[in-house]
């Protein structure tokens, strides 16, 4: 603030202090006052004004500034220059105009950004030309200033010295121009009346436009304030004045119910800059005299509503309601509370025609379709009614069909859901899905207006979504509750019908004997029972095979030879009437045997019979099939989005995971448990016929795999038809519980196939080893006569007591040098086998089996090699046979498995070589990398001792390799 105080004159014009000093004239005319009574003006003049720093601080000072109206800021402008400034900020006028919100501060920038561009491109153009501050308004034309003649070039500047000072004196001439106009001053002070509201200007467009109108621009917003401020704070002024609703000027000045609606919401919007003292209070009474008006225009909006004028005052009033209150719902329910729709009879059906048409325990959709036919063309016969009364007809559409969910549509879905669950949960279900599927097709059929609401998709989601929110809780748990009993429903069905013909079977064949507790032992049990009984029970007459404990000391091949007879082969399933012959196709005999060896052996071959049916492919498609269905209806739901669909997506998950949880574990798995199970009890020894080209438990049991593959491809298309490419899994995240359930039902699946090829691979090497001693004839490999030793080794296998074939009349020599029978039939049957798994195994698994399968046959050969007998006029068809296998393996395409089945060829050359050149087969023999490694020389040595010759050549041999290993020393 600044202080009046005498001073004391100055002696020079250098001389000056700090302070406040007296001149000695003044000082002796202070002594002289009383004697000279100097005039106050005197002595007024002589002081001198200093300015000191204000008591307040000026940001104090510029937070008291925002709250005093806008004729107070004028005169404290006017004190000084200094507050001028501050009430001039631009800032200050800017936070007014963004309280109308009428400030767009990206408007402001951009018209900033294309006067300064302006600028540069004139400064450019014209270099003589130098540019200030205080730049016109843009839209105005821009005066250029010439420089003073003689004045040098000058760039564009952003601050120049020079236009500074222009400026500055310019601003002092205008200071000047102002101080001559006042017309009163008194000995100095000046005295001017600052005006408060002026009269409203004659230009009523410009009035109600004067907010629309404003504009955003920099450095002008005091000015973009003032329009708007002497437009409306006559009219604001005196409606706060007001009595009556008939005293305010707004009413006087505008006669049109419109144009009153909009200087009033002019009004309203510039009432929000009012910061100053009492502003709540005209706040107030601008919002009653509003109100008073607003509740006018419903009353004539109410009475062309009886008339039904919807052309007339209904679009009239609805028009000026909307420019009074821009969102105003206060028509909008008018119209729609008083709407005739809601009491219309062709409207309100009767729910429970969906269950009372149908049958029992059922539901038909037929009645809920033409529910909504009809309220689809009535609710569509409203939208161009709307459209001719309502200024934004969209949002008023809209209402009106959330109006008409509530009263009409909800009315009839809820009872109908309540009583079709009090029904029956599958009718509910399919109730549930029904109506969910009608009410969207409803709400995307509907003709809403044109506007810029929300898209028809997202409103019709919406509406759906408050229908069945309520439900969809108790929806979804029932319909996995349900999804979930009739597949574990349908899957005990199929157990309980196996379990009921295992049951029958073994009742049919061990029904009639006493001990039941034997029917639990293995079937080799029953077997030594038999062949333990005395010597005496059995008939005297039967030629017994060599190596039995109560046999004859005649060997079995003179008993053949002298005409004996054979014993039947105990491997034939005894048929009706005790006679030998082929099994029977149907599931149990006419007549059960009489023998308990026959009975068990009946009901293992049954049993083998059934592996391929311990698990359906009827019974998963059935689960399938059910799966798809209840996945199919909660999917619908997946489209409100939010949570209900987040849930919905959930559920479908859980219906997959469900499904594979129920046939996985329920009914594929225990179907390969027992078929592995069965497989285990397989003897080769008693099974009757051979010459199928497999073995049946076997091949039934890959015919197993081949339906567990089948179902594995089935489960993999549900998977990528009905949740990958709906989007509802993904496959790529392997936290995904629809992905993570497939994944363990494959490897499940995996590791029950894996499982019971493991069996099926001893089950065919068991085949494998019983053609060998069977089958395999001692003239083979040593052709000529077979002494009796001989004949043990080559005739029986420990377990496998059978007679030998007759061997070949003497002399007769086969000089035939291709593979023997034994060895094409053993390559056949193992080429079977392993060609039935391609296409069923993945290549991994197949490549594993394959691999299994020619070490265990490599093992097979090598001992059916140790007990056979071999000439050198034999080694040819042995090698034949080596051949066989190694070409065999080689299609296999395993180089390990090859180096095997070669070591083996390399081994069959040893008993071609003749007994005169015994050092040549000691060579051989210890050459171990003649055999890769396969075979030691002391396995070779082994092998050379199954020559015929061999008791005649051995201590040659013997010799021979004592001489290579000196040699080696």
């Amino acid at each position: 603030m600044s202080s009046i105080t005498p001073l004391r004159r100055a002696p020079t014009a250098g001389m000056g202090g700090a302070g406040i000093s007296r001149s000695p004239s003044a000082a002796t005319a202070g002594k002289k006052y009383h004697q000279h009574s100097t005039s106050i003006l005197k002595t007024l003049q002589a002081t001198e004004m200093l300015d000191t720093k204000p008591v307040l601080p000026a940001e104090i000072i510029a937070t008291i500034l925002d709250y005093l109206p806008v004729p107070d800021l004028l005169r404290f402008a006017r004190t000084s220059r200094r507050y001028r400034e501050m009430v001039y900020d631009d800032t200050r006028w800017v936070a007014r105009l963004k309280s109308m919100g009428v400030w767009d501060e990206a408007q402001a920038r951009r018209r900033f950004d294309e006067a300064v561009q302006r600028r540069r491109q004139q400064s450019v153009s014209s270099p003589t030309t130098t540019v200030g501050r205080g730049q016109p308004i843009p839209g105005q034309q821009q005066q250029q200033q010439q420089p003073p003649a003689g004045a040098a070039r000058r760039e564009s500047l952003f601050f120049d010295a020079d236009l500074e000072q222009e400026r500055r004196r310019q601003e002092l001439q205008q200071i000047q121009q102002q101080k001559q106009q006042i017309s009163d001053l008194r000995d100095g002070f000046e005295t001017m009346k600052v005006g408060g509201v002026q009269e409203p200007p004659r230009d009523v467009e410009g009035l109600l436009m004067v907010i629309k109108n404003a504009r955003s621009i920099r450095g002008h917003a005091r000015q973009e304030y003032g329009k708007v401020y002497g437009a409306l704070a006559p009219f604001y002024s005196d409606l706060v004045r007001a009595k009556t609703h008939t005293d305010p000027l707004v009413f006087k000045v505008f006669r049109d119910p419109d144009r009153q609606a909009q200087m009033l919401a002019n009004l309203r919007t510039f009432a929000k800059s009012d910061w100053a003292d009492g502003s709540a209070v005209r706040q107030e009474k601008l919002e009653n005299m509003t109100g008073i008006f607003e509740s006018a225009v419903l009353r004539e909006f109410e009475q062309g509503y009886e008339f039904w004028d919807v052309d007339g005052r209904m679009r009239k009033y609805a028009h000026v309601l909307e420019v009074l209150n821009p969102g105003s719902s206060a028509g909008v329910e008018l119209f729609i509370q008083k709407h005739p729709i809601f009491s219309d009879k062709e409207v309100l059906a009767n729910a429970m025609d969906c269950v009372n048409q149908a049958m029992a325990d059922s539901i038909t959709l037929e009645p809920s379709r033409r529910f909504f036919e009809v309220l689809t063309r009535k609710v569509n016969e409203q939208s161009g009614i709307i459209g001719r009364i309502f200024p934004r007809p969209e949002r008023v559409f809209w209402g009106f069909v959330d109006k008409v969910r509530e009263e009409i549509m909800v009315e009839y879905i809820t009872p109908l859901f309540d009583d079709t669950h009090e029904r029956s949960i599958p009718s509910y279900l399919r109730a549930v899905s029904g109506i969910f599927e009608q009410t969207m097709h409803f709400l995307r059929t509907l003709t809403p207006p044109p506007g810029k609401e929300a898209g028809q998709e997202a409103k019709a989601k919406e509406i759906a979504l408050k229908i069945f929110e309520p439900h969809i809780d108790l929806y979804l748990q029932d319909e996995i509750d349900t999804f979930t009993a009739q597949a574990e429903e349908e899957v005990g069905e199929w157990e309980k019908k196996l379990s009921e013909q295992e049951a029958s079977a073994e009742s049919f064949y061990m029904g009639s004997f006493a001990n039941r507790q034997a029917d639990k032992k293995d079937f080799l049990t029953s077997f030594k029972k038999v062949v333990m009984m005395p010597v005496t029970v059995l008939p005297t007459s039967l030629g017994l095979p060599i190596g039995s404990p109560f046999a004859s000391s005649k060997p079995a091949a003179a008993v053949a030879a002298n005409g004996g007879l054979s014993t039947p082969s105990r491997s034939e399933s005894p048929a009706p009437g005790g006679i030998p012959g082929d099994r029977s196709s149907s599931p149990l005999p006419g007549k059960a045997p009489t023998d308990e060896l026959a009975a068990k052996a009946a009901l293992m071959t049954s049993r083998l019979e059934g592996i391929k049916s311990l698990f359906s492919i009827e019974v998963a498609l059935s689960l399938v099939h059910g799966a798809k269905e209840s996945l199919g209806r909660v999917a619908l739901f997946i489209q409100l989005g939010g949570q209900v669909g987040g849930e919905a997506r959930e559920m479908c998950e859980t219906i997959f995971v469900t499904l594979l949880r129920i046939l996985g574990s329920g009914h594929v798995k225990p179907g390969f448990d027992k078929a592995v199970t069965h497989l285990s009890q397989y003897n080769p020894r008693e099974v009757s016929e051979h010459d199928k080209g497999g073995v049946a438990p076997l091949v039934t049991f890959i015919e197993l795999v081949n339906v567990g593959d089948l179902i594995s491809q089935m489960i993999d298309v549900f998977y990528e038809q009905q949740l990958a490419q709906p989007k509802i899994a993904d496959r790529n995240d392997f936290l995904d519980p629809a992905g993570m359930a497939k994944k363990k039902f494959e490897q499940m699946l995996d590791e029950s196939v894996a499982a019971g090829l493991n069996k099926g691979i001893d089950v065919l090497m068991d085949e494998v080893e019983y053609i060998c001693a069977t089958t395999q004839l001692p003239s083979d490999y040593n052709p000529g006569g077979v002494t009796a030793p001989d004949s043990i080794l080559s005739g029986t296998i420990p377990g496998m007591e059978k007679a030998p074939p007759p061997k070949a009349p003497a002399g007769a020599i086969d000089m035939d040098i291709g593979p023997s029978k034994t060895a094409q039939r053993i390559k056949d049957l193992v080429a079977s086998h392993t060609s039935m798994l391609v296409g069923s195994t993945d290549k991994s698994m197949l490549d594993v089996f394959n691999g299994e399968v020619g070490l265990r046959l490599f093992t097979a050969i090598c001992k059916h090699l140790k007990r056979q007998r071999i000439s050198t006029e034999g080694a040819i068809k042995l090698i034949a046979d080596m051949n066989l296998y190694f070409e065999y393996i080689r299609t296999l395409k395993n180089k390990d498995l090859l180096a095997y089945f070669r070591a083996l060829r390399e081994l069959s050359q040893i008993y071609l070589i003749d007994a005169k050149h015994a050092k040549e087969m000691a060579t051989v023999i210890a050459d171990g990398d003649r055999f890769g490694g396969i075979f030691r020389a002391e396995e070779v040595y082994e092998y050379a001792e199954r020559r015929a010759d061999w008791y005649q050549v051995k201590r040659e041999v013997e010799r021979a390799m004592y001489g290579l290993e000196c040699c080696l020393m």
